[in-house]
């Protein structure tokens, strides 16, 4: 991937695993643990490109009205997924970053995001943002809450305010962001950190998203001009 312009922050809306365990005639668990295998593929593959940020849409907070067994098992599969992969972000340098609400998580759950959090803390080759419970105008509200406390404690000033540092994660502006299984819409994700970004839909399911569609991600990235309103 020579001689082209490398998106400094990269977001990927995970969309077709059902769809694709469905087709391919398994359980939806196995439609998402294969997209978490995707996910350590693709994650390392992309970092290895030259992106510095890569944000992930994990499981938003509308997520939890699906069924109960279904929302077990993701959790389950999220402590399970870190635990392995822990030593390897640590190994490739990678910092690991949770976005969204943490307080009704379970208690598991939230104390894995703490330890891998602390662990990969010092990563300076990348960071992955892993959106968890997450939903851009729950971000926005609590990010518009906090602004809130602040200012009626005095320790805010309106006029040269810092918006993204209130938000979940203070993360430069998203890049390129690709959503797989041909849907094409945003669903609520990091819409703060969208403003500007390029938009890539691709019909492949979440599970067969490897380097190759990445790369024609990347090649239609490179076909576009950016003009930021100019």
């Amino acid at each position: 991937m020579d001689n082209i312009k490398v998106p400094n922050h990269v977001a990927i809306i995970m969309d077709g695993n059902r769809r694709w365990a469905k087709e391919n005639g398994k359980s939806p668990s196995m439609g998402h643990l294969e997209g978490s295998k995707t996910l350590e593929k693709i994650g390392m593959y992309i970092f290895g490109t030259g992106v510095k940020y890569l944000s992930v849409f994990a499981f938003s907070t509308e997520n939890f009205k699906r069924e109960e067994e279904e929302v077990t098992y993701l959790m389950d599969l999220i402590i399970k997924g870190f635990k392995s992969t822990c030593s390897k972000f640590v190994k490739n340098g990678i910092r690991v970053i949770i976005s969204g609400r943490k307080d009704n998580l379970r208690k598991d759950v939230l104390d894995t995001i703490l330890e891998i959090e602390e662990q990969t803390r010092n990563g300076t080759v990348g960071t992955f943002n892993i959106c968890f419970n997450y939903g851009g105008q729950a971000e926005i509200e609590d990010a518009c809450k906090k602004i809130a406390a602040d200012y009626k404690d005095g320790k805010v000033d309106l006029s040269n305010l810092d918006f993204n540092s209130y938000l979940y994660q203070d993360l430069p502006p998203i890049d390129l962001m690709i959503r797989t299984s041909g849907e094409k819409r945003i669903s609520n994700f990091m819409l703060y950190q969208l403003a500007y970004s390029e938009l890539y839909f691709t019909d492949v399911y979440f599970p067969d998203f490897n380097e190759k569609e990445y790369d024609l991600a990347i090649d239609e990235y490179n076909n576009r001009k950016r003009r930021f309103g100019g």
